[in-house]
């Protein structure tokens, strides 16, 4: 049962495992760690688990790494204080850092190449002593070489006072007559140089260095004089190099060691010369005084001889010192003193003084930067605040720097956007209201348009913005009612067209009076009449009572007096509109009008010839106490009566106007068409003369065609 319970808590463990980058991650690592014990396998089973750890390692590292980066990306460098921290460390400590760091390997080479030059110096004081000691050596064995008796041999004491061992080093002399031995001194150690070809006669008479011969180095001089009888003379001052040499080179430097390395004549199994290689070491490591007094290890090479070939070579040096060996050895006796004092206190006094200033730029930048991100944060805590809907909140600035003023112009945007939205709630409003004044100016034109049987009307009317300040209307007459029947006949149409100074809600509400004043008076006169025949009895029998029901109509120039009244007392100086009036008669198909500053409406006849009816007087509203003409003409069969606005004709591209040429063009055109199919036409020119511009003015067309 325990056994169940673990199993399920395994596979919920592994349900809830990482999905996406993080989960191949995930599973990745937990197969590298699998494999990871399986490579401990004997055999050639370990190895291929060793193989397939190793592909295993790659894929997770291959995943990790942008896994890494991205998590970096998403949460820690999220934060601005995260990204400054990061930008002061590339900007500042990286390059500090680098800087430290290139310094320290500088010095660091610069003290090893300093304790090779010193045991180099060393070396070749040395050879110097040894040179010089050796020129003063063969002039007294010229004398001995060539006075009467020449001894077999001569102790050094016979030259210079007797062999020195113990704190000085030994040399080892040998002298050579055109390249044969001649004297040779008691030797106290290997057996002195011998005297190769290439130095039976050497340039300059001199030489002196490092030479190898055989495995061992030796620090050697050689000096060369003719005698009197053409002999040369040849005198070889050699010291091996072992530690007694070496100890002295190291001191006050460390630990130096040379080594020697060359091809012997043994060969090894493959046919190869062997190399063998000597060392030579002297001195001690010495501790360092403090941490930063570290160990300096530094290889190089100096030149060496080979004696038997004369050929130059390089062995490798070593020297293990330490900064403070090396500073006492470049200062020497100048380390003490009041001056010296001085110079460290002057020092150690800039140290504290650069390391106040680090401090207080740290703090400061700290506060510079606390003061950046409190900024941004409290900018980006407001902006949570505006995207909840809270306008009245405000940041508290109380710096005087540029994210001040950033804060303070957030503050101004947040006003500024609560004025806005109560704008445009009062917008919404406004638009609303519009809407419905749209709605309702819809429903004052005529919604459903009755053709008389003489007689096919059409009109339309398209505002320029929501609400239009064009007009038009029908108006159907009919004849009384007789014996109660409720079907009368039409008797005629009042046909009104009207435009109203300027655009907007005020030419809307303009034309909505002047649309209830022309209903209100046709109504009125239809009323009147209807009274007058209920006086009279209800003569059913009088044909010619339903003809008069329209009689007040019947003068366009009366009711446009009495409509210019009522405008000028009802409505302000600078409105007033212009309107076209006109009574057609079912029964005689006679036309009365009146134009009250209407720009004409055109009649097309069937012939072709255009009649324009301009007959009227000034616009209504403008002036009391108008009056208005009136004219008369009988339609024919298939004359079109075109009203228009000035929206229709005035309309301007590149080529002028649309004027009233190329609307008469489009009604010829198309006149034996349906009313509305010659509407959509003269509406489609009107687009496409206009083309991308909004349209300028309302745009009303009314067609009346007599059948």
């Amino acid at each position: 049962m325990q056994t169940a319970n673990d199993t399920k808590s395994s596979f919920a463990i592994l349900k809830k495992a990482p999905k996406g980058l993080s989960g191949a991650v995930f599973w990745l690592t937990v197969w590298f760690c699998l494999l990871f014990l399986l490579r401990m396998l004997p055999g050639t089973a370990g190895l291929f688990f060793t193989v397939i750890q190793v592909l295993v390692g790659i894929a997770l590292a291959s995943t990790a790494i942008p896994l890494f980066v991205r998590t970096v990306r998403r949460r820690m460098l999220w934060s601005l204080r995260n990204k400054l921290v990061v930008t002061y460390l590339l900007i500042g400590l990286a390059p500090l850092v680098l800087f430290v760091i290139l310094v320290s390997i500088s010095g660091y080479v610069a003290a090893g190449q300093f304790a090779i030059h010193l045991a180099d110096s060393r070396l070749q004081e040395q050879v110097a002593q040894m040179s010089s000691d050796n020129g003063h050596r063969i002039e007294l064995v010229s004398h001995l070489v060539q006075g009467d008796q020449m001894p077999l041999a001569f102790d050094r004491s016979d030259l210079s006072g007797g062999g020195v061992t113990g704190a000085r080093p030994t040399l080892e002399s040998s002298v050579y007559i055109n390249g044969a031995p001649a004297m040779q001194e008691a030797h106290h150690g290997k057996t002195p140089l011998g005297l190769p070809p290439w130095a039976a006669e050497v340039k300059g008479g001199q030489f002196s260095g490092l030479v190898l011969d055989g495995n061992d180095l030796y620090l050697t001089a050689l000096n060369q004089r003719k005698l009197r009888d053409g002999r040369l003379l040849s005198l070889i001052t050699s010291l091996i190099v072992d530690r007694q040499v070496m100890d002295r080179i190291s001191t006050g430097l460390g630990r130096a060691q040379l080594l020697a390395e060359r091809e012997s004549e043994e060969r090894t199994r493959e046919g190869r010369l062997r190399r063998r290689s000597t060392s030579v070491s002297g001195g001690m490591q010495i501790p360092g005084v403090n941490l930063l007094d570290i160990q300096v290890h530094f290889l190089s090479t100096i030149g060496v001889t080979d004696w038997g070939t004369g050929d130059r070579d390089n062995v490798p040096i070593q020297v293990d010192s330490r900064p403070s060996l090396l500073y006492n050895q470049l200062f020497g006796s100048s380390l003490g003193g009041q001056i010296i004092d001085a110079y460290k206190t002057g020092l150690i006094v800039l140290c504290v003084l650069f390391a106040l200033i680090e401090l207080l730029a740290l703090v400061m930048a700290t506060r510079l930067s606390k003061t950046i991100t409190a900024s941004v944060s409290d900018l980006y805590e407001a902006t949570q605040r505006i995207d909840k809907g809270d306008f009245i909140n405000r940041i508290g600035v109380k710096r005087q720097d540029q994210l001040a003023e950033l804060s303070r112009s957030f503050n101004k945007m947040t006003g500024s956007l609560q004025r806005l939205l109560q704008e445009q709630k009062e917008k919404e409003r406004l638009q609303s209201e519009i809407s419905i004044a749209q709605e309702v100016q819809a429903n004052l034109f005529p919604r459903q348009i009755t053709s008389l049987p003489t007689l096919e009307l059409h009109g339309v009317c398209r505002p320029a913005r929501s609400v239009s300040g064009d007009y038009y209307d029908f108006l159907v007459f009919h004849e009384a009612a007789h014996n109660g029947h409720a079907s009368r006949k039409e008797t005629g149409v009042g046909i009104a067209i009207g435009d109203i100074s300027g655009k907007g809600i005020s030419a809307a509400l303009l034309m909505a009076t002047l649309h209830s004043a022309v209903r209100a008076y046709r109504f009125a006169s239809e009323e009147l009449v209807y009274s007058e025949s209920v006086l009279a009895g209800l003569m059913a029998d009088r044909d010619d009572l339903g003809g008069d029901c329209d009689e007040l109509f019947q003068s366009p120039g009366r009711i446009l007096s009495l409509l210019n009244r009522h405008l000028y007392r009802s409505t302000q100086p600078e409105k007033y509109a212009t309107l076209f009036l006109a009574h057609y008669d079912a029964q005689s198909a006679m036309l009365t009008y009146s134009n009250a500053g209407q720009l004409p409406p055109l009649v097309l006849g069937r012939d072709g010839v255009v009649r324009r009816l301009d007959r009227g007087g000034t616009v209504v509203g403008l002036m009391d106490g108008m009056r208005y003409e009136e004219d008369r003409f009988q339609m024919r069969s298939g004359d079109i009566l075109v009203g228009y606005s000035d929206g229709v004709t005035e309309p301007e591209n590149d080529f002028g106007e649309f004027g009233e040429e190329r609307l008469m063009e489009v009604v010829r055109r198309y006149r034996n068409e349906p009313l509305h199919v010659i509407s959509n036409q003269v509406m489609q020119a009107l687009d496409a003369w206009i083309g991308a511009e909004e349209q300028p003015d309302d745009i009303t067309l009314v067609l009346a065609r007599q059948v």
